[in-house]
């Protein structure tokens, strides 16, 4: 049996490792094992040695946060012990390739078929900002929303927020039949598709009308910020440089975004430079942002479009070989 102290004398201080009634408390002491008392500006931890380091250390990291944010969510405190270690049911800290994220939905679960796939997924729950670029069928979006869907369901985020830029193929809103819900539900639809999969209907429309799951065009992002949420930007090669840069700094704290995209499927007028494109050369020297390029070997739908993907890319590299050659 080991014992150890943390002198703390300011109530707040206090009110916000401990949490709302405790509940911070609480976990902490289920999650390592230990018993966790305060009197008189002393925070007692005792148990078996290892539970019991692993609890200081992690009553220090949440002491550090609570006095740069003022209070802690309980992703903040799930964060920092899954960093001591502790495993927390829902939820699952980065690991080998291949580890299944923590949604089973229908009798299916959730888990990275490829390399490819798995650094992508690593590279999420490392990184507050992901970019991914990859082929059609990679899982770029459906990997995102599953990643989502999980830190939600742990608590490490309150709310996810969809994303999509409302330009396809040419077409403006207005060629499209219905009132503005009408004309944007075609853009969405992929990235509710993919939601669909992981959560039931029901429960969706619900999360919905609570406002903790938004689905949204780009151009509605505008003037806001999003903090303890995270943000996946689909199809992000169909915006500009300065909507790319409108978006990215929607960022607010405790916050996570993902940002993915086809650089094949370009769809904005000629001469216009992909957001997308631009802000993976600006930023990639940022070590605290993950960049992560999916092949035509992570494609995971019919085993045709692989094939389909690699004959337009041979195509492609002949017309350029063509033309230099002219």
């Amino acid at each position: 049996m080991t014992e150890t102290t943390l002198s703390i004398t300011d109530p707040k201080e206090i009110l916000a490792l401990f949490g709302p009634r405790d509940q911070h408390l609480r976990k902490l002491r289920r999650l390592f094992d230990v018993a966790i008392t305060q009197r008189n500006g002393e925070v007692k931890i005792s148990g078996e040695d290892t539970g019991v380091q692993r609890a200081m250390r992690t009553l220090e990291k949440l002491r550090h946060l609570s006095r740069k944010q003022g209070e802690l969510s309980a992703g903040d405190v799930n964060k920092a012990a899954m960093e001591e270690g502790a495993i927390i049911e829902g939820t699952a800290p980065t690991g080998p390739a291949g580890e299944e994220i923590q949604i089973q939905h229908a009798g299916r679960k959730i888990k990275p078929r490829t390399r490819g796939q798995a650094e992508y997924v690593d590279a999420i729950r490392a990184h507050d900002l992901t970019f991914a670029t990859g082929p059609a069928g990679c899982g770029k979006t459906y990997l995102a929303v599953a990643t989502a869907v999980e830190s939600l369901r742990s608590g490490a985020i309150r709310k996810i927020v969809l994303v999509r830029p409302a330009v396809e193929a040419g077409e403006s809103l207005g060629f499209l039949p219905g009132d503005l819900r009408a004309k944007l539900n075609p853009y969405l639809r992929p990235l509710m598709d993919a939601l669909g999969e992981m959560v039931d209907y029901d429960q969706a429309r619900n999360l919905m009308e609570q406002d903790v799951i938004e689905v949204i065009p780009l151009a509605y992002m505008r003037g806001r910020t999003l903090s303890d949420a995270f943000i996946i930007l689909d199809e992000a090669q169909n915006t500009t440089v300065a909507q790319m840069k409108m978006f990215l700094t929607r960022m607010g704290e405790r916050s996570k975004m993902v940002v993915s995209g086809d650089a094949t499927q370009l769809d904005l007028p000629r001469g216009v430079t992909s957001g997308l494109r631009d802000a993976i050369t600006r930023l990639s020297r940022i070590d605290a942002i993950g960049i992560v390029k999916l092949q035509a070997s992570d494609i995971v739908r019919h085993k045709l479009v692989q094939r389909i993907v690699e004959a337009y890319d041979d195509g492609d590299s002949r017309d350029g070989d063509s033309h230099d050659r002219s």
